[in-house]
């Protein structure tokens, strides 16, 4: 049992735990609907695409709290929009084009240690590369961050610049633009979760193309 900076009990859970909570969380599913992953098995048909920060304190599904088959979900460090991450444009192709999805939400978080490690400059082999549009996105905005008076302040800014600038990143992509012109319904979603408080802040919304 450890106590950690709040003063709050934390127990960590093992393998065998995670398991046995899996068992409980399935029966109590059947125990209600007995034929709940009989449908769910059926298929899927999300109106959400969810890209958001892989911190392990922001899950998709909590955050939001949709139930599964509610969420297509891409996460990684600081909630990028590489266009050459396979990984990332696969799921977005996938999400728009096949399963038709009418929302594509860029969540972010105050306090985002990818983030951090931008404006920290980090250089490691991986997450320097990364980083690399953060930085850049950093440079540009510098007078605006510099001029706020405390740490945490500019920091949760630059989460939010990063934020907005992936969901700019997004509108211009071929997918995205494709599904557009085609008078596909697609919004863009720009939110930030703010972890001290468990609510979500809405940024930016892109509901048509910007071009037209």
């Amino acid at each position: 049992m450890q106590i950690d900076k709040n003063h709050v009990e934390k127990r960590e859970k093992s393998y065998d735990d995670i398991l046995v909570a899996n068992k409980a969380w399935a029966k109590s599913m059947t125990d209600k609907d007995k034929d709940y992953f009989k449908r769910l098995a059926l298929g899927q048909s999300p109106d959400y695409l969810w890209i958001g920060c892989s911190d392990s304190r922001v899950p998709a599904a909590g955050v939001s709290q949709t139930d599964p088959g509610e969420l297509f979900v891409h996460r990684n460090i600081a909630n990028q929009i590489i266009t050459n991450d396979s990984n990332l444009m696969s799921v977005i192709k996938y999400a728009v084009d096949y399963l038709k999805v009418k929302h594509i939400v860029v969540c972010g978080h105050y306090g985002c240690g990818g983030v951090i490690a931008a404006m920290e400059k980090n250089n490691d082999e991986y997450l320097g590369d990364w980083l690399s549009s953060i930085k850049d996105a950093y440079k540009k905005n510098k007078a605006e961050i510099e001029a706020i008076d405390n740490e945490k302040g500019r920091i949760n800014r630059m989460c939010e610049i990063n934020v907005e600038r992936q969901i700019e990143k997004l509108a211009s992509t071929s997918i995205v633009q494709h599904a557009w012109d085609k008078g596909q319904e697609l919004q863009l979603h720009g939110w930030i979760f703010e972890i001290e408080t468990g609510l979500i802040n809405p940024l930016t919304d892109i509901l048509s193309n910007p071009n037209q």
